[in-house]
């Protein structure tokens, strides 16, 4: 038999690659916890055979504690008939858990990608690539593909606590039948029929289908592979740890994520500005605007002023999505300038990495004590707004104009007129009128009172200050518990609050909104609890009422098997926005562990 050696690629972490000439690229979002193996095929009989074109995968997105968060899903590489004999869309988990085998009587279901699947099935000269299907599953192709089929949005799956199992389906005949099958179910289903399903299928069913996919590293409960990679194997080792490779996003949260100017919450009142400068005085004559386009909605800030090379903060308070995502900002100013008119905001959930379900049967030898994480914090923010008062300053513009008096002046002249009478000369002249008209006017200032002042700036300053606490206690129905010392095992309440005080308008700042609260046992990561908040001045947080709590309690359980220590909760108090950014505060209290649940449980035998 020819033995193919074992490929261990750990970590799909590259920005492009390409599957083949003319293909298309796939920027790679996440990490593949999966190998391959396989060897020649039989060559099967006229009634129970495999076309090694037909495979598929079943794709299912699963939280890290192995809880399912959608149906599972069929993608195929080849045409598969609707009437093939089938089991269902049943994920491995799902049948490790105790799942009966069962056909399921209805028309299989299953999409073929718009990118064909890589090779998943090996088989003699046509092998599968490990790199080929990390670099396919692990893709921003495949994430988004499983997006769509399952509803969840895009990068809620890539950002939250979300894994991606995935098994390979074969598509073959035995018997004269059609069957779709995963490993896991060829297993099921050859127990059933007493190992008929290995005589006749046996270098498919219990060798290439099962290694097609492996764990290189142990996961949801199931070992990682070190067995051989090309022998045939047995229905429970296949049942147990074969058929199953993982796809895990949030490990490259921060490479798969684009990067943002802003994050904010879902559903959460914010603030989003910029900072317009001017060489130029803006006054109320000419007034600066600033418009912003959030998620398609427009919102008008007017009446902008400010000293000549000065710089206003500009804003807009505003509510963010229910949902999980990536929006566009973009901004435009009229009269002002600004450095940036587009931005992008990351819009994150809070309430989707919830603990799991504590067991009696928990245990954590290997706990060692994390320290408490400490997250930005700011208690008070200050910001100012320019306003403009005009101050007069009168003064006379004379306007000199010449106020003609037009006279006419008389101006006697003697006119000679000698003539020789009698052997004398004689003037026979007379006095003639030569006078003229004379201008008697005078200037006239015709100017008036011009008021010359101008638009004295005044800076109006306003300030947010919050104040916070906490406090942590055991339950009120804990049986045994001594003031603030409680057994492990039983629940804590929380009880905080934030107040805030302002000189602010409200449409400038947007109170605490969200508080969030993280534990020791899961080294304050992995899991955290959404508090609940009561609204108003000040806002008290609590815990939401658990799920696993038989009371319906609003209380997180600590770990049956938490020694005897302090164990301190870490609270973030966030969400609250001004112009200049948001005001966040770091909160911790504890209870003392002393003993366990199992102390005061127990039946005295005598």
């Amino acid at each position: 038999m020819k033995r193919i050696r074992k490929i261990v690629f750990s970590l799909c972490l590259v920005l492009m690659v390409l599957f083949a000439a003319g293909t298309d690229a796939y920027a790679v979002t996440g990490e593949g916890n999966m190998g391959v193996g396989g060897g020649d095929m039989g060559a099967g009989s006229q009634d129970s055979y495999w076309s090694n074109y037909k495979y598929g995968v079943r794709v299912t997105v699963v939280k890290s504690d192995g809880s399912l968060m959608s149906t599972p899903f069929d993608l195929a590489n080849c045409d598969v008939s609707g009437s093939v004999v089938h089991f269902g869309q049943i994920c491995k988990l799902q049948y490790t858990a105790g799942r009966s085998l069962s056909p399921a009587g209805t028309a299989y279901s299953y999409s073929k990608p718009g990118e064909a699947l890589p090779r998943i099935i090996s088989s003699g000269k046509y092998q599968a690539s490990i790199e080929a299907i990390k670099r396919y599953f692990c893709s921003e192709y495949a994430a988004r593909l499983v997006s769509d089929k399952t509803g969840i949005p895009f990068y809620e799956l890539i950002s939250g606590p979300y894994q991606v199992v995935l098994e390979p389906v074969a598509y073959f005949k035995y018997l004269g039948v059609d069957y779709a099958m995963t490993a896991t179910e060829a297993a099921l289903y050859n127990q059933l029929c007493g190992g008929g399903l290995r005589q006749k299928m046996t270098s498919l069913t219990h060798q290439n289908l099962p290694l097609a996919l492996f764990l290189e590293k142990a996961d949801l409960g199931y070992p990682a592979w070190t067995g051989s990679t090309t022998d045939r194997v047995s229905d429970s080792v296949i049942i147990s740890s074969l058929g199953i490779g993982i796809v895990d996003y949030e490990s490259l949260r921060e490479i798969i994520l684009p990067e943002t100017d802003y994050t904010y919450r879902v559903d959460t009142d914010v603030i989003t500005s910029v900072t317009l400068t001017s060489e130029e005085e803006i006054n109320p004559d000419e007034p600066a605007s600033v418009t912003f386009v959030i998620d398609g909605e427009s919102y008008e800030v007017e009446d902008i002023v400010m000293p000549e090379g000065g710089s206003q903060l500009v804003w807009v308070k505003w509510h963010t999505p229910s949902e999980p995502g990536i929006i566009d900002i973009e901004v435009s100013v009229d009269v002002a300038d600004t450095a940036e008119t587009s931005f992008t905001a990351r819009i994150e959930e809070l309430n989707e990495n919830v603990p799991p379900d504590p067991m009696a049967t928990d245990t954590n030898p290997t706990y060692s004590r994390a320290s408490v994480p400490h997250n930005p914090q700011k208690s008070n923010a200050s910001w100012s707004v320019w306003s403009a008062e005009w101050e007069p300053k009168w003064e006379w513009e004379a306007d000199w104009e010449w106020d003609s008096d037009w006279e006419w002046e008389t101006d006697w002249e003697w006119e000679s007129d000698w003539e020789y009478v009698d052997g004398e000369w004689v003037d026979n002249g007379g006095w003639v009128e030569t006078g003229s008209w004379v201008d008697n006017g005078e200037w006239v200032d015709n100017g008036e009172w011009v008021d010359n002042g101008k638009y004295i700036f005044d800076s109006i300053s306003y300030n947010m200050t919050m104040q916070t606490s906490m406090e942590i206690h055991p339950d009120d129905i804990v049986p045994t518990a001594e003031g603030n010392t409680m057994k492990s095992g039983y629940g804590i309440k929380q009880f905080a609050w934030a107040r805030y005080f302002t000189n602010a308008p409200t449409e400038d700042y947007a109170p605490t909104q969200n508080a969030v609260s993280y534990f020791p046992e899961f080294k304050y990561k992995t899991y955290w609890r959404l508090l609940k908040g009561s609204g108003g001045n000040p806002n008290y947080f609590t815990f939401q009422n658990n799920e696993f709590s038989t009371y319906n309690r609003e209380v997180h359980f600590t770990p049956v098997w938490f020694p005897n220590s302090t164990y301190r909760v870490y609270t973030y108090i966030l969400d609250a926005w001004t112009p200049v950014g948001m005001l966040s505060m770091n909160l911790t209290d504890s209870v003392e562990i002393e003993g366990s649940m199992y102390d005061d449980w127990y039946s005295k035998r005598e």
